[in-house]
Formats: structure tokens, C-alpha cells, sequence
């Protein structure tokens, strides 16, 4: 067995709530209760365009926290994923929304509710 293939539960909690949740945002505080501006931004985005998604607490764990900047190569939270992939974090995911990207993007992938 090599080090790449030893267990890395955090790792393996990402990589599973991304491929279990179509549209998934790692952010500060729960969609309900945001504890940061930026993630509240992002799930006010996801609310308007009526996306069905999970947010994930990274505040209930440092070391969620900081595996999911590993695990994405991004610095900063929130982080949107959808579908498995990367999608930016709060000032991407306004920039598309502004654009009208990622309202497209969510319909060409069939998630967002009728």
C-alpha cells in the first residue's frame, strides 16, 4: 500500500459529500446561519436561482477546515462544487451568477428546480 492510499477520513468526508450531493458548498456556518459574508453570498445566489444544495459547516472541524483547501487547492471558503467539480469560490461564483454562467451551468446539469 502506498502513502497516496493510506485512509484520509477528511479527505475521504469531502470527496464523498461531493459525489453524494449534486451542488455542494463547503462554507462557514450552515445555509440557515451563515458566519461569514462571502458564504452568505453564495448561498443567497444558490437561493435566488432555486439550486437544491448541501452546505457543509467547515467551522465544526479545523481539520475539515483546512483539507478542503487541500483537497481543492484553493486558499479561500466558501467553496462551490457541483457535480464533482470545482466550481470557485464567493467572488467566481458571484461573477457567474452576474454573468448568467452559472444559472447555465445549473440547468444544463438539470439542478435547479422547476
Amino acid at each position: 500500500m502506498t502513502d497516496t492510499a493510506t485512509a484520509n477520513p477528511v479527505h475521504d468526508f469531502i470527496a464523498r459529500t461531493i459525489e453524494e450531493h449534486p451542488v455542494t458548498l463547503f462554507m462557514k456556518g450552515v445555509p440557515e446561519q451563515p458566519q461569514c459574508g462571502f458564504s452568505a453570498v453564495c448561498v443567497q445566489i444558490l437561493d435566488h436561482l432555486g439550486a437544491d444544495f448541501v452546505g457543509v459547516n467547515v467551522l465544526q472541524n479545523d481539520d475539515l477546515r483546512q483539507g478542503i483547501k487541500a483537497f481543492s487547492d484553493w486558499p479561500t471558503i466558501p467553496q462551490l462544487y457541483v457535480q464533482g467539480e470545482f466550481v470557485g469560490g464567493a467572488d467566481i461564483v458571484r461573477e457567474m451568477f452576474q454573468s448568467g454562467e452559472l444559472k447555465t451551468l445549473l440547468a444544463e446539469k438539470g439542478l435547479l428546480e422547476a
